[in-house]
C-alpha cells in the first residue's frame, strides 16, 4: 500500500470490466469511505480500447501483466476470462505478492485449488464474488455470514442465459432455437452458447458453492451435467398442467456421508419461490441447520452487477489493508488443508420423482405394458396425463409423474419401454424436485 492508498489494477477492458470503471468513477469516494481508507484504480492492462469507458485518467498498458508486476499496485483484478492467459497472469501477481480478486467461474472450477494453495503460500487473497451469481453476495453468505451453520443443501437458477430461453419457452410457446436466437441479439448469450446450454457453466459454479458449502476441494469433474436443449414446448405445458415449472437447476445436496452434486432441467413445484423466478434472474437457495432455508434472488450476470460484486471483494480488502493486515479470510473458508474430498452419490444412484414424456399408438394394452415395465423396477406412478388423441392421429402423448426412483431404474426401465414398438420416439425423462425433505439432508 502506498500513499495511504490501496491502489488498484484492472486486467481486462470488456463489459464487466467497463462496469468496474464506471462504479469506481461515479462512486470513488464512497468507495474510500466503506473501505476507511483510500482506494486508487490506477491502472488499466487492455489489448485494446472500449469505446464505451473513458480510461484517460488511468494509465493503460497494453500488456496485461505490466499490471501483475506493477510494484504499486496492491489488488490485480481479472476480467480477461478463459483458462490459460488468466491462469499464468492470475499466478504471475500472486507471485508478485498481489491480492488477486477475479469473475473467472471456469478458472476457479479448473485451477482454483493450485491458485488458493499458492496465495496460502503468498499470505495473499484470492477473492471471486463476481465468479457466481453476478450481483447475488452469495459468496460472502456461504463463506462468512453462515459460518455457523452446518450447511445442508445449495441449488438453484445460477445461469441466465438458460433461465432466459426456459421462461420464454413457456410464455409465449415457442421452440429452443427460436427464443435462443432472440437471446443471442439481445446480448444474453455468446455467439457460441454451447457452456450456457450444455449446463457447463451452471456446473462451474456449482462446484464453487459446494466447495464452500463442505469444506472441499474444487473438482472440475464433480457434478453430472445435462443440459436444455432437449426441452420441448410440450414438456412445459404439461409440467404446468401438472402443477410445475421447468428450471435449469445446479443442485448440491448432503445425502448421508456422500455428496449428491447435479445440474439438468428439474420439474419444481410451480408454489415454490424459485419456481417463479424468471427471465436472466438468477436464484439460489441455501437449506443450513441453524438459519434453515435462505432463498437470495437477483441479476446472475451484467456488466454493473457483476461489477458490483467485485467491488465488493475489493472494498473488504482495502479494509484489511488500510489495518495492516496480511492473513487474508480463506478463499474457500477455510484452508487448504482443513479441505476434504468428500466422495460423490453416482448418477444412477440419485432419488428423485420423474417425470416422463412418450409418443405412444393409441391401442389396448399400451399403458398396461408401460406400467409392468415401470413396474418390474419398483417405479410407481404418481399422475397420469393421456389426452384424446386427434383425428387421423396413431400416437398419443403420454406424460407419467412417477414416484422416488433411482436413475439406474428409470433408464432400465426406460431401455425396455423404448424397445416396444408402440414407442414411437425416445422417452423424455426429467427429475422432479420438490425442495422439502429432500433438502433437509436425506431422501
Amino acid at each position: 500500500m502506498t500513499n495511504d492508498s490501496v491502489r488498484i489494477g484492472l486486467c481486462g477492458l470488456g463489459t464487466v470490466a467497463s462496469g468496474v470503471v464506471a462504479i469506481y468513477q461515479g462512486h470513488s469516494s464512497l468507495l474510500s469511505d466503506r473501505a476507511a481508507t483510500g482506494i486508487a484504480l490506477t491502472h488499466i492492462g487492455a489489448r485494446r480500447d472500449n469505446p464505451d469507458c473513458d480510461t484517460s485518467a488511468f494509465t493503460v498498458s497494453r500488456d496485461i501483466f505490466a499490471v501483475a508486476t506493477d510494484p504499486q499496485i496492491d489488488v490485480v483484478v481479472e476480467l480477461i476470462g478463459g483458462t490459460t492467459v488468466a491462469k499464468t497472469l492470475v499466478e504471475t501477481a500472486i507471485k508478485n505478492g498481489k491480492h488477486v480478486v477475479t469473475a473467472n467461474k471456469a478458472l476457479l472450477a479448473e485451477h482454483g485449488n493450485s491458485l488458493i494453495a499458492l496465495a496460502e503460500s503468498k499470505g495473499v487473497a484470492l477473492r471471486f464474488e463476481a465468479a457466481v451469481a453476478g450481483g447475488i453476495p452469495i459468496i460472502k453468505t456461504l463463506r462468512e455470514s453462515l459460518a455457523g451453520n452446518r450447511i445442508n443443501s445449495v441449488a438453484g437458477i445460477i445461469n441466465g442465459t438458460g433461465n432466459f430461453i426456459l421462461t420464454e419457452m413457456a410464455s409465449a410457446n415457442r421452440t429452443f432455437d427460436d427464443v435462443l436466437a432472440e437471446a443471442q441479439a439481445l446480448g444474453y448469450a455468446e455467439a457460441d452458447p454451447t457452456f450456457d446450454i450444455d449446463g457447463t457453466d451452471a456446473a462451474h459454479k456449482l462446484i464453487i458453492l459446494a466447495s464452500i458449502a463442505f469444506g472441499m476441494p474444487l473438482n472440475v469433474t464433480g457434478p453430472f451435467t445435462e443440459g436444455i436443449d432437449g426441452i420441448a414446448p410440450a414438456d412445459l405445458t404439461f409440467a404446468a398442467e401438472l402443477g410445475y415449472r421447468i428450471k435449469h437447476l445446479g443442485i448440491a445436496r448432503r445425502v448421508g456421508e456422500k455428496i449428491d452434486l447435479r445440474v439438468h432441467p428439474t420439474l419444481v413445484p410451480s408454489d415454490k419461490q424459485i419456481a417463479n423466478v424468471d427471465g436472466v434472474l438468477n436464484a439460489i437457495m441455501v437449506s443450513a441447520d441453524a438459519v434453515g432455508e435462505l432463498v437470495l434472488v437477483g441479476p446472475g450476470a451484467g456488466s454493473l452487477p457483476t461489477a458490483s460484486a467485485v467491488w465488493g471483494d475489493v472494498v473488504d480488502l482495502c479494509r484489511e489493508l488500510g489495518r495492516g493486515q496480511r492473513c487474508p479470510i480463506p478463499a474457500l473458508g477455510v484452508l487448504q488443508a482443513a479441505l476434504t474430498d468428500i466422495e460423490r452419490v453416482s448418477k444412477g444412484d440419485v432419488v428423485s420423482a420423474w417425470y416422463l414424456r412418450l409418443l405412444a399408438s393409441d391401442k389396448p394394452g399400451v399403458m398396461a405394458e408401460i406400467t409392468r415395465l415401470l413396474g418390474s423396477q419398483g417405479i410407481s406412478i404418481e399422475s397420469l396425463i393421456q389426452h384424446p388423441p386427434e383425428a387421423g392421429v396413431e400416437h398419443v402423448q403420454i406424460v407419467i409423474l412417477t414416484d422416488h426412483a433411482a436413475g439406474s431404474r428409470i433408464e432400465k426401465a426406460l431401455g425396455e419401454i423404448e424397445k416396444l414398438q408402440a414407442i414411437g420416439e425416445h422417452v423424455v425423462a426429467l427429475r422432479v424436485e420438490s425442495f422439502g425433505r429432500e433438502l433437509s439432508g436425506g431422501y
